[in-house]
């Protein structure tokens, strides 16, 4: 894979309150693509920020129905990424 491959699957970080309590327990997450698989997401985290990774866990969050201005409109669906890092190692630097 490629370095420009590994920032395309990689979206961007989520930053959240959940988010915050999973970082005490080795746990980063990230919007990926939606065609990214588990390997792909894996050795991309790997390639980036030079960590090892223990497991990568996904979902799908379903785009939710908005009305704005009497529009009716659909957000998009957005992909997940759960990855767990090895012990002793973290993403501080982010």
């Amino acid at each position: 894979m490629a370095k420009i491959d590994a920032y395309d699957i990689i979206l961007r970080p989520v930053i959240s309150e959940k988010s915050t309590m999973a970082s005490e327990a080795n746990q980063v997450i990230f919007d990926v693509r939606k065609e990214a698989s588990k390997p792909d997401i894996k050795q991309a985290v790997e390639q980036l920020f030079s960590v090892k990774v223990k497991a990568v866990n996904t979902l799908v969050r379903k785009g939710k129905r908005k009305i704005f201005r009497g529009i009716r409109g659909r957000q998009t669906d957005v992909k997940k990424a759960i990855v767990t890092l090895e012990d002793g190692l973290s993403l501080i630097h982010i």
